[in-house]
């Protein structure tokens, strides 16, 4: 019996090793450059600004580290906080933020974690189907017109993602 036992755990475990022996031991992530990232707020910045106010915009890579913070002349200093964390929320959930305001609003649920934040302002960067980033923009008198000027920064480099 302790024989039967041995062969099939030296089977299984054979087994299991040529399964990981199959599997890839890197990935292919796709990364925005720091040029495109620049474009990408600069755009949300002068969207923002077209609408007569002035807003502060960080574009986060998909590690969700700030690689991109833009704030205009006369945006307050919590924009820059809130708009990291507008960035960072919507990459991480892979979702437009006005999509999620309402989701989490219980004591205790995953909206109460520290550093993230649902309200409007905040969009994931795709690039052919993948989440490379997000962008967030704080400092407009609503949300969804911090997500209109961070859609049209997005928007603005949209064919160059799509081709990159």
């Amino acid at each position: 019996m302790t024989i039967i036992r041995s062969l099939l755990l030296g089977t299984a475990i054979m087994t299991a090793g040529a399964a990981q022996a199959d599997a890839p031991v890197t990935l292919d992530i796709k990364r925005l450059t720091l040029e495109m990232a620049y474009q990408i707020a600069h755009a949300t910045l002068e969207a923002c600004r077209a609408e007569g106010v002035n807003v502060a915009v960080t574009v986060v890579d998909r590690g969700g580290h700030p690689q991109v913070v833009l704030r205009d002349t006369l945006a307050m200093d919590l924009t820059l906080e809130i708009s990291k964390q507008k960035a960072y929320t919507a990459m991480s959930f892979n979702a437009p933020l006005s999509d999620m305001e309402d989701r989490f609003t219980k004591p205790f649920q995953v909206g109460k974690v520290q550093g993230i934040v649902f309200s409007a302002g905040g969009l994931p960067i795709h690039v052919a189907g993948s989440i490379v980033g997000g962008v967030g923009v704080s400092g407009a008198p609503s949300g969804e017109l911090d997500e209109r000027c961070a859609a049209a920064g997005i928007d603005s480099v949209q064919f160059e993602l799509e081709m990159g």
